[in-house]
């Protein structure tokens, strides 16, 4: 028998950590929830460890969804980067792109930079296009740059040369001087970051990588140490932008992967049930106590982009489409010009609502579903942390005599100003990139997801809301339903019909060889592996190119077709008979974890579902309403509305006008009364 008995995977969030176990032995999953620790990640991640697992020797691997990185970036944290670039082209990053995205904004302003032009220094070097070597490069140009790092403690540098998304060697040689010379500096290479055309970009990935890169180092180094002194040996993964997950040193030499690494596992979550219960388009969202996350799943599968903009600079790394806005159970309700303003200010989890009791005095999103009703004090983790009603009833009355209101008009307000802030979000990943969110089932997670979800259905004019099983920990638990992940790149300009199938073949080829042996260095047998293939096209004369899939027999005609096909998909129309070119070539390695979670197993016991009734307000009327311990509703019946459902991890309301059953997966499904 194998000494190792647990998988675990672990989502900080900015109010709670969320835990999920995966007990091999006694073949079954259980979930926990601790309050999160900004000062550092690591203290709820280690405490929630000792509290849940009884022995940390036996647990196999650790799957790790981090915002460190993101934080970092967002508040402007990072460590201070020094670019180097090709002589005579120096101010590429600085003048960027002439592009202006929002068009009608009059004072428009670019996005700012990560670092000014004074720490970007030119070194003599250029390979041109073809590979040749036009100027070899010069280390003597480096001895005032390694002067300028030391005096000015300088602890990260990016280098970014032309043409090294091709020929890296120039790279290669300046990341041996500066290491030599630096071996306490964080040096990023453009190259094996984004291993593609365009300077800019690959510069803007280059220097986010090193931003961030210290502060991640730093603190995936400490959580392994913390980890392995109360004695827990496995595996420490990373969850990643794009879906996969990496191994803690594949995160510290590449910490532009984990930048969305928290939001995505609810999406793979979102995936693995779609497959489950028959639902191949699910629109995903996940409210926490401070943000509010959207994704699409399309025909089983997730959205998944090339390239992003975060705050206007781009980023040429695999991730996931994720829209976030600031909405969760701890937005505040503010007021402006005599109007109600809810976030994206959060009293986050300290001091966090009013009705925690720490401090917090301004009503949220939280202290009104307590002062409706709808939350129970003692509704938060099973009753192990107790609201304070009275603390919420006077943070709401304090705002409603304000607007000369009635308090329960206000705490309705509050809710239906964060319902239409939320389906406003959702329709910006739907309706306007030409998806009509009707032909979706809504998939509510997150601690405050299914309290909203019913009301953000309506607004959408969606028939169906499912509410998984342990919401709470829902994105905790995605994370273990992936695989080890390598994405692989090489740029490939040529027509379709001049292209050749021995040209895919080869370079597919060397792509698959470098997945595997990444695969084969972090321990995955052959047997373990799969390869995904897909390319980048356009049409001739266009600038930019949607991702096809390709099958493996590299059919050209067939690839043609699947490009018409899916540019219709993303732009409403194509043009057949036009020439199309291949643009880059992409292999996406995967490798299959051992022990991952296949789901959580229903257990009925026959007990009595109901634990509590009570006055709760609907539309301004109070209703009697029935409170029901999730785990004891009877599996494939229909009730009715209004309930409210509790379990360890979330809350789901169910209003008068609506439906809602168990189905033998354990997922709450609930539909409007006519739809029944």
């Amino acid at each position: 028998m194998s000494p190792y008995r647990y998988s675990i995977s672990v989502d900080i969030g900015g109010t709670f950590t969320d835990f999920v176990v995966n007990d091999k032995e006694a073949g079954k999953a259980f979930t926990g929830k601790l309050p999160s620790t900004p000062e550092n990640p690591a203290l709820a991640v280690l405490e929630g460890i000792r509290q849940l697992i009884p022995k940390p020797d036996e647990i196999d691997f650790i799957v790790h969804g981090t915002t460190v990185g993101l934080n970092a970036f967002l508040e402007r944290k990072g460590a201070r980067v020094l670019l180097i670039t090709t002589a005579g082209v120096s101010d590429y990053y600085t003048i960027a792109r002439g592009n202006r995205n929002d068009l009608y904004t009059l004072h428009y302003r670019k996005p700012g930079r990560l670092l000014p032009r004074r720490d970007v220094h030119e070194v003599r070097e250029r390979i041109k296009w073809d590979g040749s070597v036009d100027e070899p490069i010069h280390p003597e140009d480096f001895e005032p740059i390694i002067a300028k790092i030391k005096g000015e403690n300088i602890t990260a540098v990016a280098v970014c040369f032309l043409h090294a998304y091709a020929y890296p060697q120039h790279e290669l040689q300046a990341r041996e001087i500066l290491v030599n010379a630096l071996p306490d500096v964080s040096v990023t290479l453009s190259h094996l970051v984004a291993r593609e055309w365009r300077e800019y970009e690959r510069a803007s990935t280059a220097i986010l990588n090193a931003y961030i890169a210290p502060r991640i180092e730093r603190y995936l180094s400490s959580l392994q140490q913390e980890m392995n002194d109360i004695g827990t040996t496995g595996m420490l993964y990373v969850m990643q932008s794009s879906g996969g997950i990496m191994t803690a040193d594949s995160a510290r030499q590449q910490p532009i992967r984990t930048l969305l690494s928290g939001p995505v596992g609810g999406t793979i979550g979102g995936v693995a049930l779609s497959t489950t219960i028959n639902r191949p388009n699910l629109i995903c969202i996940d409210m926490g106590g401070t943000s509010f996350d959207m994704s699409l799943v399309v025909n089983g599968q997730p959205s998944v982009s090339s390239s992003t903009l975060l705050e206007g600079l781009p980023l040429l790394t695999p991730i996931v489409d994720i829209h976030t806005i600031g909405a969760g159970g701890g937005s505040l309700a503010w007021l402006e010009a005599g109007g109600l303003r809810v976030g994206p200010q959060s009293a986050g989890a300290n001091p966090g609502p009013a009705c925690y009791a720490r401090g917090g005095t301004e009503p949220t999103v939280t202290d009104a579903h307590l002062f409706l009703k709808r939350l129970g004090p003692r509704s938060l983790l099973s009753g192990r942390m107790i609201l304070d009603e009275q603390a919420a009833a006077q943070a709401i009355h304090h705002v409603a005599v304000r607007l000369n209101l009635a308090d329960v008009a206000l705490a309705e307000g509050i809710l239906s100003v964060i319902n239409a802030k939320m389906a406003d979000g959702i329709r910006t990943i739907t309706v306007a990139q030409g998806i009509n969110p009707r032909d979706f089932s809504l998939l509510a997670f997150g601690g405050a997801g299914p309290m909203h979800a019913v009301w953000l259905a309506e607004e959408l004019g969606i028939d169906e809301v499912i509410i998984p099983y342990s919401p709470g920990t829902f994105s905790a638990s995605g994370m273990l339903r992936t695989d080890l992940r390598h994405d692989l790149a090489c740029n490939y300009y040529k027509l379709v019909r001049q292209a050749s199938t021995q040209d895919l073949t080869d370079l597919f080829t060397r792509l698959v060889e470098e997945g595997r042996a990444a695969l084969q260095a972090e321990g995955i047998p052959l047997e373990a592996m799969r390869f995904e293939f897909s390319s980048d096209m356009r049409y001739l004369g266009q600038e930019y190119s949607v991702n096809v899939r390709i099958q493996k027999e590299w059919d050209l005609s067939q690839t043609e077709q699947a490009f018409h096909d899916t540019y219709r998909t993303r732009y409403g129309h194509a043009i057949p008979g036009a020439p199309v070119e291949f643009v880059t070539l992409r292999v996406v390695a995967l490798g299959e974890i051992k022990g991952k979670l296949t789901g959580f197993q229903v257990h009925q016991n026959g007990r009595e579902a109901l634990i509590d009734a009570r006055q709760v307000y609907f539309s301004g009327r109070p209703y009697h309403t029935p409170v029901l311990r999730r785990d004891w509703i009877p599996i494939g019946e229909n009730y009715s509305g209004p309930v409210i459902i509790e379990e360890d991890s979330a809350t789901t309301v169910v209003p008068p006008t609506h439906t809602y059953r168990v189905d033998q997966f354990g997922q709450i499904v609930i539909k409007r009364k006519e739809f029944k």
